[in-house]
């Protein structure tokens, strides 16, 4: 992406605020935006098992985005796989559901970028003391899910830091989720396992002494909001709205109560590159 895309992606917003006059007429005549999400990644999106409520992240900072924009929003509970094909064939308006703003995604998807994230090793609680150093894992069992990049990143950390280093390679398996891989974890059929960054301190004050970290994440990545290559009205406006939300100070506040301040954005990013 060219600086003068960069620029012209953001040409309609205003330094203040954002109107529903900048979104797409069918946006404005339906008074709500229909946006994929799956509810398995927390903190970033769950349902409380007390009251099956969406909760997270992403829910919040979508509800904010949507009230900037005077607009509701339609959740709509999407298998990870499908949004993409449910964005292009109009079933959503936009994916907001921890998906990385990764470059093969660019083909097909234009992103607002809102947070940055990597990918984490972790082991069990238990077994912290064997992996002192990340390079402690080469030849080891490690988990992740399969819908994500994580796969395709662990074996080339591994290609890079174990294998040309002469020690054995990585074994990746590939997990149906995020929960799958923590519990063969648990069961003792991984060594490890690979989540984002942002999931893991959550996770460790939900469930003390039973995970625990390895290095510092090994890639960096932004988490961006998914619209059609076609949908540029609806991607600027939430562009817009974004920008609005960051001086307000409701961006900050909102991953402020999630203990994710570092995982913060210092302006607007379209496509992993920052809008002028």
């Amino acid at each position: 992406m060219n600086k003068y895309f960069a620029t012209l992606a953001l040409a309609c917003i205003t330094a203040t605020s954002v109107s529903a006059a900048e979104l797409p007429e069918r946006i404005k005549s339906a008074g709500k935006v229909a946006v994929a999400n799956q509810p398995n990644y927390p903190p970033m999106e769950y349902k409380d098992p007390a009251t099956n409520e969406l909760k997270g992240l992403d829910i919040d900072l979508g509800l904010a985005l949507a009230k900037q924009l005077g607009v509701k929003v339609e959740w709509a509970d999407i298998g990870f796989e499908q949004m993409i094909p449910s964005l292009t064939t109009g079933r959503v308006d936009l994916i907001h559901s921890g998906m990385s703003d990764l470059p093969k995604r660019r083909d097909t998807l234009d992103f607002v970028d809102y947070m940055k994230s990597g990918a984490q090793f972790y082991v069990s609680f238990a077994r912290r003391d064997e992996f002192k150093a990340q390079t402690d894992l080469c030849g080891k069992t490690i988990g992740m899910s399969r819908r994500t990049s994580f796969p395709d990143e662990t074996a080339k950390w591994s290609a890079a830091n174990c294998e040309a280093a002469g020690k054995p390679a990585i074994k990746v398996v590939g997990t149906e989720g995020s929960a799958d891989a923590r519990a063969q974890l648990k069961q003792g059929r991984v060594d490890a396992a690979v989540q984002g960054s942002e999931t893991i301190p959550y996770l460790m004050n939900l469930e003390k002494d039973t995970y625990a970290v390895i290095g510092e994440p090994f890639t960096a990545v932004y988490q961006g909001i998914g619209f059609a290559k076609k949908d540029t009205e609806l991607r600027d406006a939430y562009a817009g709205a974004l920008k609005a939300l960051i001086e307000s100070g409701e961006y900050k506040k909102i991953f402020a109560s999630f203990g994710l301040e570092a995982a913060m954005l210092d302006g607007i990013y379209i496509n992993g590159e920052a809008a002028k």
